[in-house]
């Protein structure tokens, strides 16, 4: 399997809030934008409204591998910024992973 490539710097996730595509459910907020590379990389974002470090820890461990399910199927060139949300912690990872899904598909990145 290839490398995962992660967004780190602040200006990434800032363009991707201003000038990438927004998907939303009750459980994550996803954020797509072609990139000018060919890879395929993303962020996870949980703040302090999602909880205490446990539950944020889950929400981005459960938003990881629901994004890590999906890698083979995805069209290459594109970043992704996941927001975890106040129910994301609570819910099975199945119900964030087909969310997550379901985001991909309306932004047209699933092959």
């Amino acid at each position: 399997m290839s490398e995962y490539i992660t967004l780190k710097e602040n200006r990434d996730f800032s363009r991707l809030y201003k000038r990438g595509k927004s998907f939303v459910s009750p459980v994550v907020v996803t954020y797509v934008m072609k990139n000018k590379s060919n890879n395929l990389r993303f962020g996870i974002t949980t703040g302090k409204k999602v909880g205490n470090a446990v539950k944020r820890s889950r929400s981005r461990r459960v938003i990881r591998a629901a994004y890590y399910e999906l890698y083979p199927d995805l069209k290459k060139g594109y970043d992704f910024v996941f927001v975890a949300r106040g129910k994301t912690p609570f819910v099975k990872s199945t119900v964030v992973s087909d969310a997550i899904k379901k985001h991909m598909k309306q932004a047209g990145v699933l092959n």
